[in-house]
Formats: C-alpha cells, sequence, structure tokens
C-alpha cells in the first residue's frame, strides 16, 4: 500500500486559448524590456555608470591627488552640442584630422594637454616632441591610469588605438617609433585635446 499521496502535477495542463492568452503577457512582458534596454542603448547611457580611478594635475603638472569616479556617457546629440563637427568625428567616432592641419601641432608653451570632452589630463607639454608626422606628439601620458589603450584593426592595419579612460573620447594611436626614455610616440589629434597653460 501507498503510504504516500500522489505528487501533484506542477502546473494543470493549459487549454490553448489560456495558452495563447499566456504567452502573449509574457511576450509583451519581454517586448517591453527590450524596448527600455533599447532606449538606454540609444541614449548612450547606462544605469549605473562604472567606476574609473584617475590621477587629476594642476596645469603646470603637478600630481594633485587620485580619485574614483564615475565613466561619462551622454547621447550623441549632447556630443554634437558640446564639439565641433570635427572633434565629435575623431573622439566619438575615430576619424583623424588631416595632418599639419592642428591647432595644437605648434603649441610649446608649458602646459597640461586635457581632453576636449572631459578635461581629464592627458599629456603634459613637456613630454612634447616634434615628430614630423603633422600631430602632436607625446613620449609617454602624463598618467598611465588617464589613457585606454585598444586594438585598432581598421584599414587593414593593426595599430593601438589611445581614449580617454574617463570618456572614451578617441585621441590617436601609439607607436613603437618615439624617442628616448621611452621609445614611444602617443600621435594624437589636435581636436581631441584641450590646452591648458601653466
Amino acid at each position: 500500500m501507498n503510504r504516500h499521496p500522489p505528487h501533484p502535477l506542477p502546473h494543470a495542463p493549459l487549454s490553448r486559448r489560456a495558452f495563447l492568452s499566456h504567452s502573449g503577457i509574457v511576450l509583451a512582458g519581454l517586448a517591453i524590456g527590450c524596448a527600455r534596454q533599447s532606449e538606454a542603448a540609444v541614449a548612450g547611457t547606462t544605469a549605473l555608470p562604472a567606476k574609473v580611478k584617475l590621477s587629476e594635475f594642476s596645469n603646470d603638472g603637478r600630481l594633485l591627488r587620485s580619485v574614483s569616479v564615475d565613466k561619462l556617457a551622454k547621447t550623441e546629440a549632447q556630443w554634437r552640442q558640446q564639439l565641433t563637427p570635427l572633434a565629435f568625428e575623431v573622439t566619438r567616432h575615430a576619424a583623424t584630422e588631416r595632418a599639419f592641419t592642428g591647432s595644437l601641432l605648434e603649441e610649446h608653451r608649458r602646459g597640461v594637454f586635457r581632453c576636449i570632452c572631459c578635461d581629464t589630463a592627458l599629456y603634459d607639454s613637456r613630454t612634447k616632441f616634434d615628430s614630423g608626422t603633422g600631430w602632436p606628439s607625446f613620449w609617454k601620458p602624463i598618467s598611465r591610469r588617464n589613457v585606454h589603450e585598444s586594438t585598432d584593426k581598421g584599414f587593414g592595419m593593426l595599430r593601438t588605438a589611445i581614449s580617454c579612460a574617463r570618456c572614451d573620447a578617441h585621441l590617436g594611436h601609439v607607436f613603437n617609433d618615439g624617442p628616448d626614455p621611452t621609445g614611444l610616440r602617443y600621435c594624437m589629434n589636435s581636436v581631441a585635446l584641450a590646452f591648458a597653460a601653466a
């Protein structure tokens, strides 16, 4: 004799009409969720911005402090409103300004080169050199924390792209043909930078 009552079925079978009605509710819920995710993606923002550690510098290149701040995210429309058309294409879509046309190519005053999008310190003027390439060039960033490296396979080449660690603005590329002491050439777009004199 069975001492245990029979296990009830976990779910009673649904009629065709009930199944279709239930499926419609589930699909509608999924559609709303996907639409909200798409809206967030189009807006270019995230619900919880990631934190990034940066080094803050004065305009004469002195290290002030290390900070942890939210990644800066804006919509395409907001970036377009803030930037010139060329700066927008370079920083947000990884375009390149024409060689020997940048306003900062001949900038030799003492100061710091900052991100045009978020003002993060990127390069100290003491590391700037004339590379003869037509773009502002530096042999090191002001802080490795403040820049991000990524692989760029565009135009059939393999290069290392440099972007701002806080706002992901495309800045340029780094090459292994620079001067001592690093042997590196950080080849930057003028329109991606703002010079702050000491």
